[in-house]
């Protein structure tokens, strides 16, 4: 039995899904508010609807304006492939490349971006009043940026990371949304949500964008699962800020990302099970008095850039700084596994000493069982981005190794516990007014 709340955009007689994918949506939309009136019929009366997107390119020129509740836009496929790979190959080798763009269902966002911060979104959700706007998902298809423009850095534009477009903007209080199984690439910001309540960002492929996921103003209780995310070296894999009872976990996070995870103001949350990899110093940031966090059984890796395009450029952070950095109290960092793979002539600046984890302001974190291997490689490059990240990925013949600070508790932090997380040479801490116990070292 057919619905009337079943939407194909290929059907819809308003407007054409593959020149104005945004007009026919925003039209939908409108029919959806028309017949769903009434507030309360039999108990009900807006049960919103679904709009499908079959396997196909949708142009997008009108910016798609969500306002009701229980809408879920889907489609058949997220369509990611590497645009960046592409767009670095010479363009005489275009021709024998399978396909050129990214597939499935695919928006193409050709929108005009601007300095507004929302004016660039492909689907810009907003809706005031009480109750908040509840139960709109994204899933199964692809939002693709299209290209990047230049920034005035000396870096070819397909590689700044900047165009002024976002995929999925939500501007005000919101509940229960879902975002599953999508795919988002070429966008300056990927998503951007505000004052979100039980949201859930579940299994997508997040990449190539200046900045993944930001979860902005405030927030409780949401979650981030199961994705593959990687930003640019100007942006944010995963970023929140005064957020309580978050969920990071189960992410395999990319390198080349400024952060892996940055935590800001966030209380009570979990960043738990994760595979962080990135090729500068600053991938974990627990800022301005994040505290009572949990932060276990990650696996950071921190190594250096291998493929060409992308040689010396990084995020402006310096190694002392740490891997995993923490300004708050009553923290918890434990069981975490730290690969410090680099070579030492890289080291910023020269002659610096690498620090794992810092403590830079708060009392009463605990640090326990964190296993640090700091190893002193010569780096390698490649043009080929695959075949180089993964050859580097797998090298593990033998090195020297690599003097490294395990854990830094900064005079401004206070009353720490750090427990077997370093040996005595490699833990920095004033014993006065902290709690030490060293991981024994051979034959001690």
């Amino acid at each position: 039995m057919s619905s009337s709340n079943y939407y194909d955009v290929t059907d819809w007689p308003i407007g054409n899904p593959s020149e104005d994918v945004g007009e026919v949506i925003n039209s939908i939309i409108a029919d959806i508010k028309k017949r769903q009136g009434e507030a309360d019929v039999n108990d009900g009366g807006k049960p919103g609807a679904v709009i499908y997107l079959p396997p196909e390119d949708y142009r997008l020129r009108t910016q798609v304006v969500i306002d009701v509740s229980f809408l879920r836009i889907q489609g058949s496929g997220h369509g990611f492939t590497s645009s960046s790979i592409r767009f670095n190959v010479p363009q005489d080798e275009w021709p024998g490349l399978h396909e050129l763009w990214p597939g499935g269902s695919r928006i193409l966002v050709d929108l005009p971006g601007g300095s507004a911060e929302a004016a660039g979104a492909a689907f810009y959700v907003e809706r005031m009043g009480s109750p908040r706007i509840s139960s709109v998902e994204f899933a199964n298809f692809c939002i693709d940026g299209l290209h990047f423009t230049d920034d005035g850095s000396g870096l070819p534009a397909e590689n700044s990371y900047v165009n002024g477009k976002t995929g999925i903007y939500v501007a005000n209080a919101n509940d229960s949304f879902r975002v599953t199984g999508m795919g988002f690439i070429y966008l300056e910001n990927a998503l951007t949500i505000y004052h979100a309540d039980a949201l859930s960002i579940h299994d997508n492929f997040i990449a190539e964008c200046g900045s993944c996921i930001e979860l902005r103003g405030w927030g409780q209780a949401s979650k981030v699962t199961d994705n593959l995310i990687g930003a640019g070296f100007k942006g944010h894999s995963i970023y929140a800020e005064n957020h309580g009872g978050l969920l990071i976990t189960a992410n395999n996070v990319f390198p080349r990302g400024a952060s892996s995870v940055h935590l800001s103001g966030v209380t009570r949350s979990s960043v738990t099970n994760n595979r962080l990899h990135s090729f500068y110093p600053g991938m974990v940031v627990l800022a301005d008095n994040s505290s009572e966090n949990l932060v276990a059984t990650n696996h950071f890796l921190r190594d250096h850039e291998p493929w060409t395009p992308f040689l010396g450029v990084d995020n402006g952070v310096d190694d002392p700084s740490g891997l995993l950095r923490i300004s708050g109290n009553h923290n918890t960092v434990v069981g975490n596994h730290f690969s410090e793979v680099v070579d030492a002539e890289s080291i910023r600046p020269a002659g610096a000493t690498p620090v794992i984890i810092r403590l830079l302001e708060g009392s009463g974190n605990f640090v326990s069982n964190n296993h640090v291997v700091a190893l002193d490689v010569r780096a390698a490059s490649s043009d080929s981005c695959f075949s180089a990240q993964v050859d580097a990925l797998l090298t593990t013949a033998a090195s020297d190794g690599l003097a490294v600070t395990a854990v830094l508790v900064d005079p401004a932090s206070a009353r720490n516990t750090v427990l077997d997380s370093g040996t005595e040479a490699q833990v920095i801490a004033d014993r006065t007014v902290n709690a030490l116990r060293y991981t024994p070292g051979i034959g001690a």
